[in-house]
């Protein structure tokens, strides 16, 4: 059976902020033609597929410092016949102890893409967390009949990621080629809501207070080099002081999110868009 090439790309993983539900707010305060798209927190690379879908970028640049998410993009760009065989193995063997066998390994290349696709689709709310150590330790999520192969829509995703440079490295070395006509967004681990616990639970390095005001500097200088910039973030003060000096438009939404474990945790909470101040900002040509 030949692929079907009609299939728009899209995640092929849940991750924690996924941004499918705020597309509509986020992609109308993208340009319509980008010189070459960044985006250095990846994560489920919603926006970027979506962009992709559109035809928006001449070239793109994804990247983020989770070494297993950043090797899985390459194994489905390069390898994703290979990754799709490791998945139905998976599929075959799919079962609570199946699932605690494959989450103690550790894998690269295609068959280390593949766990990593299994484990989100199998593990508890979809949630990707790891210890100090840098291990992840989701427990089993028992899903009925989740979808381990979807073979048209990691195909989708393989073909939307040809020709992308994907890279394992700070976001700041990720976008220090950017220039005018280019575009960035910026979807870090939020800053943490007051009275909750913090995203930087996902990721073993963490994301500091010090690592917002580093972000917020860097922006700063990319709209001073000519490229457009968006951010969003949590919409709590501290957020608000970071991202809101020198005339920064910021702006409220609302968006769902379900990685509280007890259910009246979760539900609609304000999100902030952070765009350059208007004096800044230069029209991409």
């Amino acid at each position: 059976m030949s692929p079907d090439t009609s299939v728009r790309a899209a995640p092929i993983i849940k991750f924690v902020g996924g941004k499918r539900q705020l597309l509509p707010e986020i992609l109308p305060r993208i340009p319509l033609e980008i010189g070459t798209y960044y985006e250095p927190f990846v994560g489920g690379g919603a926006v970027f597929f979506a962009l992709a879908n559109e035809g928006r970028f001449k070239r793109a640049v994804l990247g983020d410092t989770n070494a297993n998410l950043v090797n899985m993009y390459i194994q489905v760009r390069d390898k994703c016949e290979a990754v799709l065989a490791h998945l139905r193995t998976h599929d075959s063997k799919h079962c609570e102890a199946h699932y605690y066998e494959q989450r103690e390994k550790t894998q690269v290349g295609p068959a280390g893409a593949a766990r990593l696709i299994y484990l989100l689709r199998a593990c508890f709310n979809g949630l990707y967390r790891v210890n100090k150590d840098g291990v992840f330790n989701t427990p089993y999520g028992n899903p009925l009949n989740p979808r381990i192969v979807d073979v048209d829509g990691v195909r989708a995703a393989s073909r939307a990621l040809q020709g992308v440079k994907i890279v394992c490295s700070d976001f700041a070395d990720t976008v220090s080629r950017a220039h005018s006509g280019d575009v960035v967004y910026f979807d870090p681990v939020y800053l943490p809501l007051p009275g909750t616990a913090s995203f930087t639970a996902y990721d073993s390095a963490g994301f500091s207070v010090g690592d917002h005001e580093r972000l917020a500097a860097c922006m700063t200088s990319l709209v001073k080099r000519g490229v457009n910039v968006l951010l969003s973030n949590s919409d709590c003060p501290e957020s608000r002081r970071i991202f809101t000096r020198g005339g920064w438009q910021v702006e409220t939404v609302m968006a769902k999110r379900n990685v509280n474990s007890k259910g009246d945790g979760r539900g609609a909470i304000g999100e902030l868009l952070v765009t350059a101040p208007k004096r800044k900002r230069r029209a991409v040509t």
